[in-house]
This record gives C-alpha cells, structure tokens and sequence, in this order.
C-alpha cells in the first residue's frame, strides 16, 4: 500500500457538489501526477451510471475505478476525505465520505492494491487520522507506522 499512495495523492477536507464532483476531485491528484489520464476519470463516472454505484464497498467508503486500458499510466492510490458526504445512491453505504481511487494498470495488479487496502479499510484508527489529521504527511506517517507494525498502529 505505502508504494501506491504519497502526499500529493492525498486531499483531506474537500468539498463536493455531488458524487460525479467527488469522483472528480477524488481523480484530481492522480491526475496531476501522471497517474492516470482524463479518460479514466470518464470511465468512471460511465461506469457508475450505467451499473449503478458499485464502487460504494462498505458504509460511507467508495473505490473509484474503472478498467486499466480506460487511461492508466501508472500503479497508484488516491485518498480523498469530503468534508461533507455524499449520496452515490447506496442505500446500504450512503452517504460516502472516503473515496479511495484504484490506479491499476493490469487485474493482478487491481488485486493486489485491493487487498493490501481492503485490511486497512477495516481499522477505525485509520478513519480516525483521515478525519483528524491536517495534512496529507500526518496521513503517511500513519501508513508507514501502519505498515512498519503490520497493522498493529
């Protein structure tokens, strides 16, 4: 996990107008680094609308992604955390408030990002730091403890 994300891949605090804007902004760092192209960010959004909001895995947590050969350049994980949540239209996961984009450029690498998030996806400390913390290195400090300790953070 601590390959996949860095500072600049972290947004904390964000505003959204609705869910295409939260995938949007969540896609913003990802796409700034060269991590993905604009298509990927379209992929998604098309993904949504046409399969409904599958990417809404657990209570108020989404994992935006969308196939590799939609404009993946580079293995990556972006975090972000909106001030206020959103409805995607989960009934079950709504609102959401962590958006955690998947960058994978094959489906070995999809799974492998998968399940080195999915263990930390079930640690409430870790939802603790991205709502408490104030900047994106308080949250990499805590992925590197986390990693460093096996998830005994």
């Amino acid at each position: 996990m601590i390959n996949l994300v860095n500072e600049k891949l972290i947004l904390l605090n964000q505003d959204a107008k609705d869910w295409k804007d939260a995938i949007k902004k969540a896609c913003e760092p990802l796409l700034n680094e060269g991590k993905i192209k604009e298509t990927y960010v379209d992929g998604i959004i098309e993904n949504v609308i046409k399969s409904g909001p599958y990417i809404v895995i657990a209570p108020h947590v989404a994992i935006p992604h969308t196939h590799p050969d939609k404009g993946v350049i580079e293995n990556a994980i972006g975090i972000c955390v909106l001030k206020n949540p959103i409805k995607f239209g989960n009934e079950a996961n709504d609102p959401v408030k962590y958006l955690f984009t998947l960058a994978a450029i094959s489906g070995n690498k999809h799974i492998e990002s998968l399940s080195s998030l999915a263990l930390l996806l079930e640690d409430e400390k870790f939802y603790k730091v991205l709502d408490n913390s104030k900047d994106s290195k308080d949250v990499m400090l805590f992925l590197q403890e986390y990693e460093r300790n096996k998830g005994n953070v």
